[in-house]
């Protein structure tokens, strides 16, 4: 099936993301550094789409930090900041009892099930509360991806970019819980195919 491009940017940098806290859920503030990503994703953005970065559907995680992002990129572009739709879908993987914690400490306290992800990252699930696997993402984002019928930006987190390659077909389940999401930059699905930019 031939799809439409898609360019996907993860949120900026918030103070857990420097620190290396899981935040899955939980709702944490672009940091400054965050901010200042969220208006290079812009710039890049116009760069690659010039003059029809006004004429794209634009969605966005509910999250504060996505939606921040979404708005700071948009106010870069010189466009409505809050011309956007929220897709709760969107939202970040679900850590569980792991939200607030960073490898070291869940490694530390918690070395059974820190092993056991290790083994399958792709279907492991945290203990706790609203947890979820790579898998419960995927289907969740799925339905989202197979609705998109013309080129769209998407704001959203590192754990649904990841499903999101696997569902469109650019990264297997054993590869894309290993990748790096950078943040400040956009990643391009088209035409079966994957990039930064």
């Amino acid at each position: 099936m031939s799809r439409a491009p898609l360019y996907f940017v993860r949120h900026g940098e918030t103070d857990w993301n420097a620190e290396g806290r899981l935040q899955g859920q939980r709702d944490t503030p672009l940091n400054r550094k965050g901010l200042a990503q969220a208006a290079e994703a812009g710039e890049r953005l116009r760069g690659l789409l010039g003059e029809a970065v006004g004429t794209l559907p634009y969605l966005a995680s509910p999250m504060e930090r996505t939606r921040h992002t979404m708005e700071g990129l948009r106010r870069a572009l010189g466009l409505d900041p809050a011309g956007y739709t929220i897709d709760p879908r969107l939202r970040e993987i679900g850590f569980g009892a792991w939200e607030g914690l960073t490898w070291k400490d869940v490694r530390r306290s918690d070395p059974a099930r820190s092993q056991a992800r290790d083994r399958d990252r792709w279907g492991f699930c945290p203990p706790g509360e609203g947890a979820e696997s790579y898998a419960m993402v995927a289907a969740r984002v799925r339905p989202v991806l197979d609705a998109l019928d013309r080129p769209t930006v998407i704001v959203a987190h590192g754990g649904v970019a990841r499903a999101a390659m696997v569902a469109l077909g650019t990264a297997s389940t054993e590869e894309a819980p290993h990748l790096e999401i950078l943040q400040g930059r956009i990643l391009v699905f088209e035409a079966g195919t994957r990039r930064w930019a």
